[in-house]
């Protein structure tokens, strides 16, 4: 931009700007005023109300798609939110049992000793602990020498458990009947034992000896044993041993155990008889029961299923797989072929 100087002194110049700073409009001779750009508050409230408006108007012309459009966000919402609600208390509840090695009780002992329960104490004396009007019988099991055998299978636990100090002894049945009270197999089998004086072997078996008191048939006996093992240890058991009818050995060593996919080699099973006069009934019974494992191993399908759920009276909620993380999906799994996921006890 170009300066010109006037006056008669021409050492000492005053000088003036040809043309103001501003836009000037040669044609016109005016100044142009340069607007300045004005920045709109955003005002909540009037975006929701043209937001509101406009689905207002979409609503009215296509209703039908607005409709469909608004139920895919709720459903989209709604699948979101319970995926996290799953995610998260799957997180707290494996976090609760992520813990040091010295805050499990029994971290020491390596093998499980398991033995099943089949029915329910419900006497207010220990004293007639061998009398079948001291146990809530069904009518299969009310036969002469019935409460005998189980406490027989008690004392065979304690016996085992008492010549392995790395041994921990688990009493396993849940309340399976509902005129029997909500009393549970596994305490009525603790109970007994109590009232024995642990057969002469209290010193060294009563502390490690335990409960898991939400089984409802035999194979969630070994499964949810194994699970309870884990709780109380911090690992899964190097050996397993079943205490429970000698007429009942192939059920547990073969179907339960093929079905958690347990070493043979490490497995044992302990029998005892059951009462004379109950034999062959229980003989037949057990083929069918047998029969039906055999088609349906994890006992999650048809009249096992049902057979299942009957035993449940009280619904109590089955606090596994929390204390077994490891083995969550063998807990899921249900079909007829053998569960081929990863197993702790297989590697």
């Amino acid at each position: 931009m170009k300066s010109f100087s006037f006056g008669s002194n021409s050492n000492s110049p005053k000088s003036f700007t040809a043309y103001p700073s501003c836009d000037f409009d040669i044609e016109s001779g005016t100044i142009k005023r340069t607007r300045r750009s004005k920045k709109l508050p955003l005002h909540p409230l009037k975006m929701i109300k043209s937001f509101a408006n406009r689905f207002s108007y979409y609503k009215k012309l296509h209703p039908i798609l607005v409709f469909c459009i608004a139920l895919s966000f709720a459903v989209s919402v709604l699948v979101i939110l319970l995926a996290y609600e799953s995610h998260y208390w799957q997180t707290i509840g494996y976090r609760k049992f992520n813990v040091g090695s010295d805050n499990y009780p029994f971290v020491k002992l390596k093998n499980l000793v398991m033995v099943a329960g089949h029915s329910i104490y419900t006497s207010s004396s220990c004293g007639k602990v061998d009398k079948e009007n001291s146990w809530f019988l069904e009518p299969y099991q009310q036969h002469p020498g019935q409460a005998a055998s189980f406490v027989a299978h008690i004392q065979e636990g304690v016996e085992i458990v008492a010549k392995d100090d790395k041994a921990l002894l688990l009493f396993s049945g849940g309340e399976t009947r509902r005129d029997a009270g909500p009393r549970s197999e596994a305490q009525s089998y603790w109970t007994v034992a109590e009232s024995k004086g642990w057969f002469g072997n209290e010193e060294s078996v009563r502390w490690r000896a335990m409960t898991e008191e939400h089984a409802r048939d035999s194979f969630e006996n070994l499964l949810f044993s194994v699970c309870r093992f884990r709780e109380l240890t911090g690992t899964y058991p190097h050996n397993i041993t079943v205490v429970s009818y000698d007429f009942k050995e192939e059920r547990f060593t073969h179907l339960h155990r093929s079905a958690i996919g347990f070493p043979e080699s490490r497995f044992f099973y302990s029998g005892t008889p059951g009462s004379t006069t109950s034999k062959e009934a229980a003989m037949r019974g057990e083929a069918l029961v047998r029969s039906q494992f055999q088609e349906d191993p994890y006992g999650c399908l048809g009249s096992l299923w049902r057979k299942k759920l009957g035993r449940d009276p009280f619904h109590r909620t089955i606090p596994y797989p929390n204390g077994c993380p490891e083995i969550e999906g063998l807990f899921r799994y249900c079909g007829a072929a053998p569960y081929s996921g990863s197993l702790p006890w297989a590697q």
